[in-house]
C-alpha cells in the first residue's frame, strides 16, 4: 500500500492551511509562532541551501538539539534535500557524541537548544560543518544568515518510500547506542494507521520529551504533521508546568516519572486522606477533579498516554479517580513505535492494550515478545550481525518478557536480560517486583539488586518533598511497602531491606535515559560497594 510520505503532508497543509498557526515556542518567556506557509517557506529555504553545499545524495545530517521549532524545521528540510536526519540526545558526553558522529558518517550538524554544549563540543570533529539555530548561537553560521538571500525550492520534491529516511541511535540502558535505520516508508506507515486508529485530527500537542526518540518523534512531529495539528513546547524544566497549562494540549504522552512528579505535586498541595473524602462529595469532588485538571494543564485532553517503561498500576488507578485515564502504550525504535496502545473506551490497568491493526505478536519459548509488521527498522546500521539477531524469520525479538490473556491484551513482565543472580545462585527478575513497590506514593525511582548478596534489596530515591522530611511516618510506610510486597514473592525473591538513598538520579547524570528509565548497569556499579555493609542492616535504611 501507497502512503503519503511526510513530505507530502507538508506540501497539504502549506496549501490548506497557509495562515494557520503550527508551532508556537517560548523563548526567554515570550511566545514564538510560525504559521504552515511560516514553517513551509523556513523549510523550502534551509533544503536549497543545503542543496548548494554538494554533498553526497543521501548523506547524514545531525541534529544536536532540544525541542524547538526550528528542530522540526531541519528535519523536514533534511528530508526534502534528499539526504538522511541522524537525530541526537541533547544531552550526549562528548565522548559518545564522537562515536555516533563517526559510525554515522555526519557530513553536516545543526546545533540548537542546549544546556551543556562546551561540555560535548570536545565531541564534534573540527572538520565538520555546523549551523546554529536561531535564539541559541554557539558560534557556527547561523540559521536566518545562511537562507537570508536563497531562493527556496518551489517545487514539491518527494523521496522514494524506500529511500532511508533517519538513523535514530538508540539511548540503551546498557551499552552502546545502536543505529537504527528507517524508511520513508516507515515512518509513513506508522503514522498514518496510528492516526487514523486513533483518531487524531488537528490536534493540540505539547512537545518536552526529546524529538530525538521514536515516541516523541512519531506522536508530536509526525502526528502532528498528518494530522494538521498544533504544537506547543516547553521552554525548560523551571517553565514545565505553565507552559503545559498554556497550551492545554489535546494528546498529551507522559513516562512513569512525569506521572509521578504529578501526583507529588498534588499530593503536597491537599493531603491523601483529605483528598479520599473530598472526592466522596458529588458536587465538590467535580470541582476538585477539575481545579486539579486546570492546574496540570489537561483540562482538554481527550487522549492521555503513558509509555517508554511500565507505569505502576497503582498510579493509573489513582489518576483515574480523578477523571485522568492514562493510556499505556507500548512500541520500540525497533518497531517504529507502532505495536500496543490502550484505548479510552478498553482500558485494562496493567495491560498496555492489544496488538494495533496490521502487527503481529506472539511470545518465545522464554516468554519473550515477538513483533511483526510492514515497518520494522531496516537494520542497524552497519551492523549486520545484531540485526540478525534482532530481526529473525521476520519477527522482531523485543528483549522484553510479557504475557498475553485470552483477550489479546498485552502485559509487560520485565526485562530478559534484567535477570540477576544471588549469591544463592537463585535468578531474579527485577521489574516486576519494582512496579510493586512504586505503588508506595513516597516511592519516585526504585531499583532492585542482588548480585553477590543472598537476598535482594531495594535501593530507592524518595519524592523531592519527602527527603526534606524524613519522619516515622514514612519510615513506617516503606516498611509497611516491604511487608506487602514480600508477602506475594517466592522466598528467593523477598527484599531484604529497602535502601533510601539522596543522591539524585537524572538524565544529566546519566543514571537515567532521556525518557527516564533507569540504567541498571550505572546504579549498580554506583552502589555495588556497599551491598554487603546495607545487607546487614536496618530494614528501611537511610544512606
Amino acid at each position: 500500500m501507497k502512503y503519503l510520505s511526510p513530505l507530502e503532508m507538508l506540501y497539504k497543509w502549506e496549501n490548506n492551511k497557509s495562515d494557520d498557526i503550527y508551532l508556537s515556542q517560548p523563548i526567554n518567556g515570550k511566545w514564538y509562532s510560525w504559521t504552515w506557509n511560516d514553517f513551509a517557506l523556513q523549510v523550502r529555504k534551509m533544503a536549497a541551501y543545503i542543496k548548494t553545499l554538494d554533498l553526497q545524495p543521501k548523506s547524514k545530517i545531525a541534529i544536536l538539539s532540544k525541542n524547538c521549532a526550528h528542530w522540526k524545521m531541519a528535519d523536514m528540510a533534511i528530508m526534502m534535500s534528499g539526504h538522511v536526519s541522524v537525530p541526537l540526545y541533547p544531552n550526549l558526553n562528548a565522548d559518545t557524541l564522537s562515536k555516533i558522529l563517526e559510525h554515522s558518517e555526519t557530513k553536516l550538524m545543526f546545533v540548537g537548544k542546549l544546556d551543556n554544549y562546551l561540555e560535548m563540543k570536545s565531541g564534534v570533529p573540527k572538520n565538520l560543518d555546523c549551523i546554529s539555530f536561531p535564539f541559541y548561537s554557539e558560534n557556527y553560521p547561523m540559521w536566518n544568515d545562511l537562507i537570508k538571500n536563497i531562493q527556496p525550492i518551489s517545487e514539491n520534491i518527494n523521496r522514494d518510500q524506500n529511500d532511508l529516511a533517519t538513523i535514530i541511535y538508540t539511548s540503551g540502558t546498557t551499552g552502546d547506542p545502536k543505529g537504527v535505520m528507517h524508511s520513508f516508508f516507515n515512518l509513513s506507515f506508522a503514522t498514518t494507521n496510528a492516526v487514523n486508529i486513533l483518531p487524531l485530527k488537528e490536534e493540540i500537542f505539547f512537545s518536552y520529551l526529546p524529538l530525538c526518540h521514536i515516541a516523541e518523534r512519531l506522536l508530536v512531529q509526525m502526528g502532528s504533521l498528518y494530522s494538521g495539528g498544533k504544537v506547543f513546547f516547553a521552554e525548560s524544566l523551571e517553565t514545565f508546568s505553565d507552559n503545559l497549562a498554556e497550551a492545554a494540549p489535546t494528546i498529551f504522552l507522559g513516562v512513569p516519572r512525569i506521572w509521578t512528579k504529578f501526583q507529588s505535586g498534588i499530593l503536597a498541595k491537599i493531603n491523601q486522606k483529605k483528598l479520599n473524602v473530598l472526592l466522596l462529595i458529588p458536587f465538590i469532588s467535580t470541582l476538585v477533579k477539575r481545579k486539579i485538571k486546570k492546574g496540570l494543564g489537561l483540562t482538554r485532553t481527550k487522549n492521555t498516554f503513558t509509555g517508554a517503561a511500565p507505569t505502576p498500576a497503582a498510579l493509573i488507578n489513582w489518576f483515574s479517580k480523578l477523571d485522568i485515564n492514562i493510556q499505556e502504550a507500548y512500541a520500540m525504535t525497533e518497531n517504529t513505535c507502532y505495536s500496543h496502545v490502550t484505548f479510552n473506551h478498553n482500558i485494562k490497568i496493567g495491560y498496555v492494550g492489544q496488538a494495533l491493526p496490521k502487527c503481529q505478536v506472539k511470545l518465545s519459548r522464554n516468554n519473550e515478545i515477538l513483533i511483526k509488521h510492514d515497518a520494522l527498522m531496516n537494520g542497524y546500521y552497519k551492523m549486520p550481525d545484531e540485526t540478525s539477531k534482532t530481526i529473525v524469520d521476520g519477527w522482531l525479538h523485543t528483549g522484553d518478557e510479557g504475557y498475553i490473556d485470552n483477550e489479546g491484551f498485552l502485559k509487560i513482565t520485565g526485562r530478559v536480560k534484567d535477570l540477576f543472580k544471588t549469591s544463592k545462585g537463585k535468578y531474579v527478575a527485577p521489574s516486576p517486583i519494582e512496579m510493586k513497590l512504586s505503588e508506595n506514593q513516597y516511592i519516585e525511582q526504585v531499583c532492585l539488586v542482588g548480585s553477590g548478596i543472598p537476598q535482594p534489596i531495594a535501593i530507592v530515591v524518595l519524592s523531592e518533598k519527602t527527603k526534606l522530611n524524613l519522619d516515622q511516618v514514612i519510615k513506617d510506610s516503606l516498611n509497611k511497602i516491604l511487608e506487602k510486597v514480600n508477602k506475594n514473592l517466592d522466598s528467593h525473591e523477598k527484599i531484604n531491606n529497602i535502601v533510601v538513598v539522596h543522591d539524585q538520579w537524572t538524565v544529566e547524570n546519566k543514571l537515567l535515559t532521556p525518557t527516564m528509565k533507569i540504567k541498571r548497569k550505572e546504579i549498580e556499579n554506583l552502589y555495588i560497594e556497599n551491598y554487603n555493609d546495607w545487607y546487614v542492616k536496618d530494614k528501611v535504611l537511610i544512606v
